[in-house]
């Protein structure tokens, strides 16, 4: 029998914002139940420090850079230009999966491009419902331009609530619904949360003073942003309560995590930096893998993986094959879910035109360039990135950096006018 397969996504969790991952106040409780059934990950990465661009990954199982639409680092929201985002020609995730018999949807965030170029419905997906940009206020349903987002399906969708809880309920509709149909199903479930504007479920009277400013700079606090995390939680029970009553629990694989790191009010610890870095805080991110047919109770891993690693592992677990024509840059960690002392090597590369960063891990080792400045750090006895070794090690970093530079150079170079777009003249481009 296929399995179920359901890729929950947070949007701006920090490494330690859950119980399981050190966390300082109770606020996951159905997390850390799903971590303490099933695998833990501790050295889980996002393709990127940024949401839109790790979507790309997700997405297609590759390398973002792979797609013109991730060097925008997010898609704005503004929709002001040449149109950006992934194309409906490209095989994904979902569409490989409905070719094979699977129902699919996306519940929650798309972030990959605007209609009537790009959506959900054209990349694979069988429903969809969320809004199409990267933030929405959770009670207006707004954007930040001011613009209405709250869709379902091709059709702009009115319906009052707090967006968690909407999306919450909409997840159990579907399983609930795939039940009766007795049909094997693909559920993306991507949150907004805990994604600034800082409104928990309560707070539906700061709406109003939120929607010029949907960023929210001068509000939030800790505990407004743990209650929000909370609001998750409680959404994920629900729906692993429904599977249990339905008897889908133990043939569904589960998996949790982020798209980057954490923001403003996140717990990294003991790592430093956030989004929009390619320092630990802003790519490591928790991985938590629940399948009980498969997956035995109370497993940890210190495997590195990646977002794209997922993507590539849901098609092998569903017996399905890429497209020949677009290879898999992601690798199937299904024998690590089988066995969670199983190890492999696994680099993991990474870009940003943002600073011109440049990252490698390498088992215990990372290569990092911050506005041409290199570092060089082994994580397994630094994970806070404060011990440069470059000088100490010149040999290890100029072969980590010529690694990292045969790996570039198989990458479509980043386009121009996305440099432009940061303030870059022609004299200072960054160099591939």
């Amino acid at each position: 029998m296929k399995p179920n397969l359901i890729y929950i996504v947070a949007d701006d969790l920090g490494y330690a914002d859950l119980g399981c991952y050190g966390g300082r106040v109770p606020v996951s409780p159905v997390l850390d139940s799903l971590a303490a059934n099933g695998l833990l990950l501790t050295q889980g990465y996002a393709n990127s420090p940024v949401c839109s661009p790790t979507r790309f990954a997700l997405m297609t199982a590759r390398y973002q850079y792979r797609l013109r639409g991730a060097a925008e680092e997010p898609i704005s929201s503004k929709r002001i230009g040449r149109p950006q985002g992934l194309p409906p020609s490209h095989p994904t995730l979902p569409s490989l999966l409905r070719d094979a018999g699977y129902r699919t949807a996306l519940i929650g965030k798309w972030h990959l491009g605007f209609a009537p170029d790009f959506g959900p419905l054209l990349s694979g997906y069988d429903e969809f419902f969320g809004p199409m940009a990267g933030g929405v206020d959770y009670f207006t349903h707004c954007d930040s331009t001011g613009r209405h987002d709250l869709w379902h399906n091709e059709e702009p969708h009115q319906e009052p609530g707090y967006l968690t809880d909407l999306l919450s309920r909409r997840a159990v509709d579907f399983v609930e619904r795939m039940a009766a149909q007795d049909a094997p199903f693909f559920l993306s479930l991507h949150y907004t949360a805990p994604h600034w504007p800082w409104e928990t479920r309560d707070d539906a009277a700061l709406a109003p003073q939120v929607k010029d400013n949907l960023f929210h700079l001068d509000g939030g606090n800790i505990h407004t942003y743990r209650r929000m995390i909370h609001h998750m939680d409680e959404g994920i029970g629900w729906l692993v309560e429904a599977l249990r009553r339905l008897g889908r629990l133990d043939n569904t694989l589960i998996v949790f995590t982020s798209d980057n790191g954490g923001e403003r009010f996140s717990d990294n610890w003991p790592l430093v930096g956030g989004k929009m870095d390619l320092t630990e805080g802003g790519i490591r991110v928790p991985w938590i893998a629940h399948w009980p047919a498969v997956i035995a109770p109370g497993g940890s891993s210190a495997q590195p993986c990646m977002t794209m690693d997922w993507s590539a592992t849901m098609l092998d677990a569903a017996g399905v094959a890429p497209h020949p024509d677009y290879p898999l840059d992601g690798i199937s960690l299904l024998p690590l879910l089988r066995d969670a002392g199983h190890r492999f090597p696994r680099p993991l590369y990474w870009r940003m035109k943002h600073r011109d960063q440049r990252a490698l891990r390498d088992g215990d080792w990372k290569y990092l360039q911050v506005d041409g400045h290199d570092y060089l750090f082994d994580l397994s006895q630094d994970e806070r990135e404060r011990a440069n070794r470059a000088a100490r090690e010149p040999g290890r970093l100029a072969a980590m950096r010529e690694a990292w530079l045969a790996w570039n150079a198989q990458m479509p170079a980043i386009p121009e006018e996305a440099l432009v777009s940061l303030g870059y003249s022609a004299k200072d481009m960054p160099q591939r």
